[in-house]
Parts: structure tokens; sequence; C-alpha cells
């Protein structure tokens, strides 16, 4: 298999030391330059630095990983969040991947797996960094880099995890979305956590776009769930 970037960079912020090793050495096996920290803060000075991935533990000096992943954007980071803990339970997965991680793995991990997630968010970021910048659905732009949403001229703000559920909606405008499609491309999540944790987010959304644009952006497949089709007339159902 081809690594998709040799040159690429990966943050690692990791405070156990043989951890740290381990996931250094693997990150250079698939052709990455890694850059070990063991502070949540010395993660969030290297957080503006140019890396395709950081890898970060949650129970750091310094503070809770997942609970800085808003100041690691802030810090100006645009680089895919793996968030690798031991706290690893259902409820501390939704938890990071609501609040911005792009992958969870739990501690202990199979390296294989590592090495696999790590490849897949690779080609994520190598994906987004050639795609045009931005994605045009008559007034309704998705600019990639900024991770930013406009209606014409007026600025639509969203959260991290509702800018990556307008993306994919985006990629696969017209086409009827399922849930279970959301949870597994947009949470990464492989099983139902039984909550309305989808509806809720698209439904924030939905009422968001709706209410810059003037009109549905996002319309209810019926017995399906979701299409993204910002140039369709009429109301919020379709199929």
């Amino acid at each position: 298999m081809t690594d998709p970037s040799p040159t690429a960079r990966i943050l690692i912020v990791e405070d156990d030391a043989a951890t740290a090793d381990a996931v250094a050495e693997i990150a250079r096996g698939i052709g990455c330059a890694p850059v070990v920290v063991a502070t949540l803060d010395a993660g969030l000075e290297q957080a503006s630095g140019d890396y395709a991935v950081i890898v970060l533990d949650r129970m750091l000096p310094g503070g809770d990983g997942v609970g800085a992943l808003a100041a690691l954007r802030a810090a100006g980071s645009r680089a895919l969040i793996l968030v690798l803990s031991a706290l690893g339970r259902a409820s501390e997965r939704v938890e990071g991947l609501e609040k911005g991680a792009d992958d969870y793995l739990a501690k202990p991990f199979e390296p294989e797996e590592l090495r696999a997630r790590l490849r897949a968010l690779l080609r994520r970021a190598m994906t987004q960094s050639a795609a045009n910048d931005v994605m045009a659905f008559g007034d309704v732009e998705i600019r990639l880099r900024a991770r930013t949403v406009h209606v014409g001229r007026v600025h639509v703000p969203v959260s991290p995890k509702e800018f990556e559920l307008i993306t994919f909606f985006a990629r696969n405008a017209g086409q009827p979305v399922t849930r279970t499609q959301l949870l597994e491309q947009v949470w990464n999540l492989r099983f139902d956590p039984g909550t309305n944790v989808v509806d809720v987010h698209v439904g924030r959304l939905r009422r968001k776009l709706e209410e810059a644009a003037g009109r549905p952006v996002i319309h209810t497949a019926r017995g399906t769930g979701y299409v993204f089709a910002p140039m369709m007339p009429g109301g919020g159902t379709a199929g």
C-alpha cells in the first residue's frame, strides 16, 4: 500500500514514554515524521504547526486532552485529531467525538489498528488539501481550509461537528444519507450509541442553514434519513 504522504508530520501528545515511543514507531513506519510532547501545554504550543494528524492523550499533565480540543483549534490547528486514551467506554468515546475529535481509539490498542486509522486520517487530510477549497451549491458555500460556511454573504456559524456533517452531506449532495452512515462517517462509530445524537446535530445545522437561506437546505428523506439539496425547491421532505 502506498503511503498517502511520505512527508506528513504527526504530533503525538502523550505523557507515557512507552506509549509515545510505540506511536512514534508506527508513525515512522507509515512514512511520517513524528514529534512527541508530553504535556497539554506543550501540545497547545505545537498545535499551530504544520501537522497532518495529532494523536492526543486525555489524562495529561495540564489537563484533559478532550477538554482542550476547542483550544487546539483556536490555536490554529487544522490537523485531524485522533484521541488515544485509556478512557474507552462508549460514553467517553462519544464525548470525545462530539467535542471535535476526528477519531477515538481506546488503550490498549493493537498496532495494526492504530496504523490503519492513521492511514485513513492521512488519506482524508490529503483529500481535503488537494480538493478545491470551496464547495459551492448555488449560494451555499463551504470553505474547507477555513472550515466556514456561508449562504450568500451571510456567515453561518457552525461547530466542528456541524462542519464535518455539512462536509459529508455536501460530498453526497442529492443522495439520501442514512443515520447509520452519519454515525460511521462523521462520528466514527460502528455501533448505535442508543441516543438521538445524529438527529440533534442535524436538526441544529438544518435550522442554522434554513434561517440563513430562507429555504430548506437539508431535507428529510422519508424512511431513510436526509438529503443535502440546497437548490431543491419546496418543503423539507424528499423521496
